[in-house]
């Protein structure tokens, strides 16, 4: 969730760098010694404040594409990071069904345990009758008070199996560990819907899954995007057409006075001579603001009086940079190779996965079979032991075995119903990329 948020982030940053770009400067700060006033432009001596404002746009005309490119290669990497967290989920709901699966399993192998004990249980109170009736000896109780011990046992650990595959499936769908949980089970696990095995050629399910398959459709964006980068990067080496445009003022602290007034108000006349030529005339001087009101040059009329703008355009054109451009144009191309190679990678993976799983399936579904004819074979040896047992013609310990082998056939009957069942489900996940229970 992450990842694709990031890549959405990307992918709206990279749009909005289409948009024209505005922004703004101001600066401020006092000069000492002898300096230039940045508002008339003369040599100054004394300490002096200045300040300057400013704003500056400017739009990309032309660039070859390059940030058409690197849009869509961002948004080739949403769609991949999708697909991604598609996988994310589809993994989870795989290893959901397999825990859940291995409940089931567990519960399995409570139910035979606890049957066990009570047959064995029955077997020992038939045992103390006929113990007491003198029929059989004493040593056939402890004999079976042992089997009963070590079938209790089993019972215990297979309980405790159960809770713990219960907690697993609790941490995998993140619930707190206090909190009462209790899987539905199916009415009949020998219900659970399955798919034919030779109606379902790896092949055809290889075909099936690669076009569904988050990995490779992820993997195929991805290639995509490199691609994209690639057009960006090599659109980078070549001239850029840019407009601008800005505006700016500025001021300056120890400015002189400035006269206000009327207009009309008569300039001061003073005399300062007589010339040599005529000393009968007068010499006269004015000046015209002599005379005349003044006032600071205020903030604001300086900020009016100094105000200017601009416009133009800008062509640049890389002629020689360190072999950054070149640089960034040859990793792009490597990483397309390597995105290339790694999308083929996953392809002869999925293929090898496909095929493995529908070997895993067949060979787990002939295992189960197996185990079906054994339990039954087990289960009629057992049928006639404890026919010749209750009648002394078999001993305990003949007894107790063909009974511990009636057990474990009936819980590797179990292990590999519940085993096919996983597996021919994940070969069905391959295909249809969902887990139906």
């Amino acid at each position: 969730m992450l990842n694709k948020r990031l890549a959405e982030l990307t992918l709206k940053v990279d749009r909005l760098s289409m948009w024209p770009t505005l922004s703004g400067s101001a600066n401020a700060g006092y000069i000492f010694g002898r300096s230039i006033n940045i508002t008339t432009n003369q040599f100054s001596n004394q300490a002096n404040f200045n300040a300057s404002l400013g704003l500056s746009a400017g739009a990309d005309l032309f660039g070859w594409f390059s940030k058409q490119h690197t849009i869509a290669s961002s948004k080739y990497e949403v769609y991949a990071q999708n697909f991604l967290l598609e996988k994310a989920r589809n993994d989870m709901g795989v290893n959901v069904a397999n825990a859940f699966l291995q409940i089931l399993l567990a519960n399995e192998q409570v139910k035979i345990s606890r049957a066990q004990v009570d047959l064995s249980q029955t077997q020992l109170d038939n045992t103390k009758k006929l113990v007491l009736a003198g029929s059989v000896p004493e040593s056939n109780q402890a004999d079976l008070e042992a089997q009963l011990a070590r079938d209790s046992s089993t019972l215990v650990t297979a309980e405790n199996a159960s809770i713990l595959r219960t907690l697993q499936l609790k941490a995998l769908l993140n619930l707190g560990f206090e909190v009462p949980f209790t899987p539905q089970m199916p009415e009949n696990v020998h219900s659970i819907p399955v798919i034919n095995l030779t109606e379902n050629s790896p092949e055809m399910i290889f075909s099936a899954a690669l076009s569904i398959q988050p990995q490779y459709r992820s993997d195929e964006m991805r290639v995509k995007a490199a691609d994209k980068s690639l057009a960006a990067q090599k659109g980078a080496m070549y001239p850029r057409l840019r407009a601008n445009a800005g505006a700016d003022t500025r001021l300056a602290g120890n400015m002189p006075r400035v006269p206000y007034g009327p207009e009309n108000w008569i300039p001061y006349v003073s005399s300062i001579g007589f010339p040599k030529s005529n000393p009968l005339d007068t010499v006269f001087t004015f000046d015209q603001y002599d005379g005349r009101p003044t006032k600071k040059y205020g903030v604001g009329q300086q900020l009016s009086d100094n105000f200017g703008q601009n416009i133009g355009v800008t062509l640049s054109f890389p002629i020689f940079n360190g072999w950054q451009l070149r640089g960034n144009v040859e990793r792009a191309k490597i990483e397309l190779e390597n995105r290339k190679l790694s999308m083929d990678i996953n392809r002869l993976q999925l293929r090898q996965d496909v095929y493995t799983a529908h070997a895993d399936a067949v060979g787990a579904f002939q295992k189960y079979q197996a185990a079906i004819t054994t339990e039954r074979a087990s289960q009629k040896a057992f049928d006639f032991a404890t026919k010749r047992f209750e009648v002394g013609l078999m001993n305990t310990v003949e007894y107790v075995t063909t009974q511990t082998n009636l057990f474990k056939a009936q819980i590797e009957r179990v292990s590999a119903l519940f085993d096919y069942i996983f597996k021919v489900k994940l070969l069905e996940f391959y295909r249809d990329q969902k887990i139906t229970l």
